[in-house]
């Protein structure tokens, strides 16, 4: 289990209900090139609180350089940031 939390730029759906989904991310690779993700599955969400932070903890999967990545993107909900949380294998 590899944890490297690290703002992202995120691309989501949002519903009319309020509801988001997020759909593609892009962050720094260890070469500092940027890296595009296209997510095939959003797996499950979780709410998260921490220290009175709400958060939302999404679950996903995505093909990285012919890889298959299982990963945690957060959501914080007072400052509408994204960041990779951590991959999970």
């Amino acid at each position: 289990m590899e944890t490297n939390i690290c703002p992202v730029d995120v691309i989501c759906m949002c519903s009319a209900g309020g509801e988001i989904r997020p759909l593609r991310f892009r962050m720094e690779d260890e070469n500092h090139q940027l890296l595009r993700v296209d997510i095939d599955e959003v797996i499950s969400m979780r709410p998260i609180q921490y220290v009175g932070i709400e958060a939302q903890l999404f679950l996903c999967r995505a093909v990285v350089a012919e890889k298959q990545w299982l990963f945690e993107l957060k959501y914080t909900i007072r400052s509408h940031s994204w960041c990779f949380y951590r991959r999970v294998c």
